[in-house]
């Protein structure tokens, strides 16, 4: 049965919203549209979550009107809701649920609360580039893990990270270096003019079996590279900036490979009749990491895929999918749900960040 989905993401510092139409096995984007808040953070030197909270809570009705207008649909064309509702900033994600409880009360539509990450975990199938079970590298600003996707609520988690995403090194390394926010796509810009090879920075975990991952270590070798330059010229020159960004780049783009090759060993285990990774969430919009993973699965003989920029970064077209497959199985949580800034995908997994009384990180 045809459905069309209008979905809202708020989970970080980019309102979204976006409206999907059709099935779980062909469903087309009628309009997706992404409001960010990078003007709104530049000062502070990240995301400050009272600010995008704020910005969420006027901004969200805004996304909609503009993703139905895109759309060429009203509100009575609607099948469903789905919204974000965890993980992420709590504030967030309460002004994005508060707005989508809103409408699915005033209109008497269903609705679902979203999992962000199996939004990601299930873009490929949003595109129509992976069959079921795929491999899905997840790595984003606050998220890094290795899933076995068998299902559209079946994941399996067999790797992922014991302290900083990613994306989140990535951040930190270009405030170390007075590079704007957020950090991946400056990081990766001035790296292209460096020497990967001058600075002999750590891969951290590669002496340790498994698929679990580390980049607080590396980080903090940045941070002692650069502090040993300032002291001995008094300063960072150009060059310096970008040999220091480009090493930083190849170790994180090392350890992602050696680790997706062990992952890869072990899905592969279960024979799948067309073996796919796929690689999803912010940090996947780099082209040296894409570049790397594409190199493995050709050697491996797995198809790579990798959704397009749009579809890598936060956006609510994703959500719209994940809530999409719940609705067509006659799935609705109603409105008594709540926002959650915890929700790991694999809850059987033990929790690799720990945990407190709001549960497991990740």
């Amino acid at each position: 049965m045809t459905l069309t989905v209008l979905a809202i993401e708020s989970s970080c510092d980019d309102t979204a919203a976006a409206v999907l139409r059709g099935t779980g096995d062909a469903a087309r984007i009628l309009s997706s549209h992404v409001w960010g808040q990078a003007d709104l953070h530049d000062a502070f030197g990240g995301v400050v979550p009272e600010i995008a909270a704020r910005a969420h809570a006027e901004r969200a009705d805004l996304c909609v009107e503009r993703a139905l207008a895109d759309a060429g649909v009203t509100l009575d064309e609607i099948d469903g809701l789905a919204v974000t509702a965890g993980p992420g900033l709590i504030g967030g994600v309460l002004a994005g649920v508060m707005c989508a409880k809103g409408i699915a009360v005033a209109r008497g539509l269903p609705i679902v609360g979203v999992n962000h990450l199996a939004g990601h975990a299930l873009t490929p199938r949003l595109t129509g580039e992976a069959d079921f079970p795929y491999l899905m590298l997840l790595v984003s600003g606050g998220h890094c893990q290795f899933l076995i996707v068998e299902g559209p609520d079946r994941f399996r988690r067999i790797g992922g990270t014991i302290d900083d995403a990613p994306g989140e090194a990535f951040d930190k390394i270009a405030r170390l270096l007075g590079l704007p926010q957020p950090g991946g796509p400056h990081v990766e810009r001035v790296a292209a003019a460096g020497d990967a090879g001058r600075f002999a920075l750590p891969r951290p975990l590669l002496d340790r079996e498994g698929c679990d991952l580390s980049f607080s270590g590396l980080k903090t070798a940045v941070l002692r590279a650069r502090d040993g330059l300032v002291a001995e010229k008094g300063g960072l020159t150009r060059q310096d900036r970008a040999d220091l960004c480009a090493s930083f780049q190849q170790a994180v783009v090392d350890v992602l490979a050696e680790k997706t090759r062990r992952a890869l060993l072990d899905y592969l285990t279960l024979a799948p009749g067309r073996p796919v990774i796929a690689v999803a969430g912010g940090v996947a919009a780099n082209g040296a990491i894409r570049a790397r993973l594409s190199l493995l699965a050709e050697g491996m003989g797995v198809a790579f895929t990798a959704p397009p920029l749009s579809l890598c970064t936060d956006n609510a077209a994703m959500i719209a999918y994940a809530g999409l497959l719940r609705l067509e199985r006659g799935e609705a949580d109603g409105t008594g749900f709540a926002a959650r800034p915890r929700w790991p995908l694999d809850a059987q997994a033990p929790a690799m960040l720990g945990a407190g009384r709001k549960g497991a990180k990740a």
